[in-house]
C-alpha cells in the first residue's frame, strides 16, 4: 500500500510517498526556519502564506523523485490537527483537491500519531509499545496498542518541554530554534550548578509541569544580571537539561513499570536531544526494556511519518470525505472517540 502524506501544522511544508508504513519511497520538507529565525519564532501568518506557496511544488517534487503518480496511490494522508490553524488548512486543502480530482481516499491523520509512526519508519518494531512524545507542543506518555490506537496516561499541565528549551533558549541569547544549542552547550556545562525543580516528580500520577522550571531559570539568570555580571551559559543549560531529564526518564520508568510494556518509543522535536537519547538508553539497559528513537531526520515535523500513521488509520478502515475540516486544538483521546465521523 502506497499513501502520499502531506504535512503542514507548523512551519515546514512536506510531503512523502511511504509503502506499507514502513518504507520510505520519497520525501521532500521545505523548511521556513531562515524565516522565522529574524522573528525569535513561528509567526502563524507569515507560516501560512509561506505554504501556500510551497505546497504545490513540494508534492511534484516528491512524487517525480520517487519517479510515481498520483495514480499509483492508494490514499492521501495529511495532518488535520492539531497546529497552526491556518498552516493545517494549507495542507488539507491540497489532500481534499489532490482526493477530488483522483478518487483517492481521504486519511485524516492526528499530528501526534504521525510523530509515533515516525519510529516505525524503515525498521521492524512490534506493537505494543509505551509512548514517550516530547515536543514543542507537547509532552505525553501513551500507551499504543496492536492497532495503533492510543490510550493516554498523561501530559503536560501547563508549558511542554520543548517550549521550555526555546524559551530558555531565547533567555539566553539563543537564535530560533534555540533548543539544539541548549542541548549542544549543556554537554560542556555543569548539571550541578544550579539546583533547579523537578516538578511533579514524586507524585504517582503522569502529569508533566515545565512551567515552574521555566520560571525559576529566569530567575537565576536575571539575579546575575541584576549584579551586572552574566550567568554561564554552559551551567545554565546543563542543569536546566538535567532537571528536564530527571522528570522525563523517571516517569518513563515507572511507565514501563506500570504497564509490562518492554518497549518505548521517543517521538517528537526533543527526541533529537543528545542529552535524553543518552539517559533513556542508560535507563533501559538499568531497568530492562529497549528504547526506539526516530532516525534524527524524522524527529521533527515531516511528512514520511504522517504517511505512516495513515497506513494504520486506513487499515483499520478510517477514510474521511470532503468534509474533513482541521483543529488547532485536538486531543489525542477526542480524536479517536470522533475520528470515524470528523
Amino acid at each position: 500500500m502506497k499513501l502520499l502524506g502531506i504535512e503542514t501544522s507548523c512551519d515546514e511544508t512536506a510531503a512523502a510517498v511511504v509503502e506499507d508504513g514502513r518504507k520510505i519511497i520519497s520525501e521532500t520538507v521545505a523548511s521556513q526556519i531562515d524565516v522565522h529565525a529574524q522573528f525569535g519564532g513561528v509567526v502563524p501568518e507569515v507560516a501560512s502564506r509561506k505554504h501556500v506557496q510551497s505546497i504545490t511544488y513540494v508534492i511534484e517534487q516528491t512524487l517525480r523523485q520517487g519517479g510515481v503518480s498520483l495514480q499509483e496511490m492508494d490514499g492521501i494522508a495529511v495532518t488535520c490537527g492539531p497546529g497552526l490553524l491556518g498552516s493545517l488548512l494549507v495542507g488539507l486543502s491540497a489532500a481534499k483537491g489532490l482526493s477530488l480530482a483522483t478518487g483517492l481516499p481521504l486519511i485524516g491523520v492526528h499530528h501526534i500519531a504521525g510523530h509515533v509512526a515516525a519510529a516505525f519508519l524503515e525498521t521492524e518494531q512490534a506493537l505494543p509499545v509505551l509512548a514517550l512524545v516530547v515536543s514543542g507542543g507537547h509532552t505525553e506518555l501513551l500507551k499504543v496498542d496492536e492497532n495503533f490506537v492510543f490510550t493516554k496516561m498523561g501530559g503536560t499541565i501547563d508549558d511542554a518541554a520543548g517550549e521550555a528549551y526555546d524559551k530558555v533558549a531565547r533567555l539566553l541569547g539563543f537564535p530560533y530554534p534555540g533548543g539544539p544549542m541548549v542541548d549542544k552547550l549543556a554537554v560542556d556545562g555543569n548539571p550541578g550548578a544550579y539546583h533547579f525543580p523537578r516538578s511533579l516528580l514524586d507524585e504517582d500520577s503522569f502529569q508533566f509541569s515545565f512551567s515552574g522550571l521555566k520560571t525559576a531559570v529566569y530567575n537565576e539568570v536575571n539575579k546575575v544580571r541584576q549584579k551586572g555580571g552574566e550567568a554561564a551559559v554552559e551551567d545554565v543549560s546543563a542543569s536546566f537539561q538535567a532537571a528536564v531529564i530527571d522528570v522525563l526518564v523517571h516517569k518513563t520508568v515507572r511507565a514501563v513499570q506500570t504497564t509490562g510494556l518492554q518497549t518505548v518509543i521517543v517521538a517528537g522535536g526533543v527526541a533529537a536531544n543528545t542529552g535524553l537519547r543518552t539517559a533513556l538508553y542508560q535507563a533501559g539497559q538499568e531497568h530492562g526494556f529497549s528504547v526506539v528513537f526516530p532516525d534524527l531526520s524524522h524527529c521533527s515535523d515531516n511528512a514520511a511519518m504522517i504517511a505512516a500513521a495513515g497506513y494504520y488509520s486506513y487499515k483499520r478502515g478510517l477514510v474521511h470525505d470532503l468534509s474533513l475540516n482541521a483543529y488547532a486544538v485536538l486531543p489525542l483521546d477526542k480524536w479517536q472517540r470522533v475520528e470515524a465521523v470528523l
